[in-house]
């Protein structure tokens, strides 16, 4: 009698793993929905599109990437929170919907500690330090000194309040003790022509958005805020070099999955994002748009949530930036 408890136990024990396999192997089981909350043509759109195409190769699978803008990214990373966790939903985010919001609005749709897990950092993308050519500055350390000297005089533009384009300039104009006057816009672009008229003075905006307008002579290119030189913009230094050590503001992009979706289909998405990062044409691809591949770990993706939520909380406090 022990005996055959004791096997009808194992037994029990292994159907759950067996089934648990089965859904890894399995996965998917037919077109995967890739969620991303920004619009057509964004740079989470372009990333999304360019690994959704390798991943459909790879998986024998269409990837129907599905974009839900609205509500500084909540709406769609919302739409990935509440998908059912069966691997069949994917995301693509940043840092905004996935960390920073929570301290922006007073009360979010999801949590996004509990309601998604992440995958992988996929790619970052350096935000860029420009300037207007009217602006007497051609490198950070004569910005700094402008500032100083007249505190309340210029104005930066930003892809909207509580993005990190904006959170980054007031952190920077706060190295200066300085009063900027910030000017929202409702993308990039917009930021990015209101700094070539003169409109305003200067912005940290995306590198795929502002490179074009730096080669054409157009704005200056003082400075990058990220932590080291990016691969794709290696003559651009960083703010650290330039004087500012802690100021950093990357553009990365990341996928993320609903919580509870089962780990090993978690565990097969993530081996595929990395091998199809670590592909050759892929990575060029990433260059030619000023991003860097990243494919971090899970555990890794946390923590750099973590560190933007205590980077940005003192500054969103300080500044009273509230998207309510």
């Amino acid at each position: 009698m022990h005996r055959r408890h004791c096997l009808r136990w194992i037994a029990c024990c292994a159907i759950p793993l067996l089934a648990s396999s089965a859904r890894a192997e399995d996965w998917p089981k037919g077109p995967v929905r890739v969620i991303v909350p920004y619009a057509a043509g964004s740079t989470p759109d372009l990333l999304a599109r360019l690994v959704s195409e390798r991943l459909a190769t790879r998986l024998g699978k269409p990837m129907v990437v599905d974009n839900k803008q609205g509500a500084a990214g909540n709406l769609g990373t919302d739409a990935i929170a509440k998908a059912a966790p069966d691997g069949q939903t994917i995301g693509v985010s940043i840092a905004g919907p996935l960390a920073v919001n929570a301290l922006l609005f007073k009360k979010m749709p999801y949590d996004p500690a509990k309601d998604l897990e992440p995958v992988t950092i996929a790619a970052t993308q350096p935000a860029v330090l420009i300037v207007s050519n009217k602006i007497a500055a051609s490198n950070l350390a004569d910005l700094l000194g402008l500032l100083k000297k007249n505190p309340k005089k210029y104005s930066f533009s930003s892809m909207g309040a509580g993005t990190v384009s904006h959170l980054g300039m007031e952190a920077l104009a706060s190295r200066a003790d300085a009063d900027l006057v910030h000017v929202p816009y409702s993308g990039s672009g917009f930021a990015v022509t209101a700094v070539i008229s003169g409109e305003v003075d200067m912005a940290l905006l995306p590198a795929a958005t502002v490179m074009p307008q730096m080669k054409a002579g157009k704005v200056k290119g003082l400075a990058i805020a990220s932590a080291q030189r990016s691969a794709s913009l290696p003559d651009l230094p960083t703010l650290a070099e330039s004087g500012v050590a802690d100021v950093q503001a990357d553009a990365w992009i990341g996928f993320v999955v609903p919580a509870r979706t089962p780990a090993e289909i978690t565990k097969r998405l993530h081996s595929e994002l990395v091998q199809i990062l670590a592909e050759p044409a892929i990575r060029e691809k990433l260059r030619l748009a000023y991003m860097d591949p990243v494919a971090n770990s899970p555990a890794e993706f946390r923590s750099v949530l973590a560190a933007d939520l205590a980077r940005w909380k003192p500054v969103i406090q300080k500044h009273n930036i509230t998207l309510d």
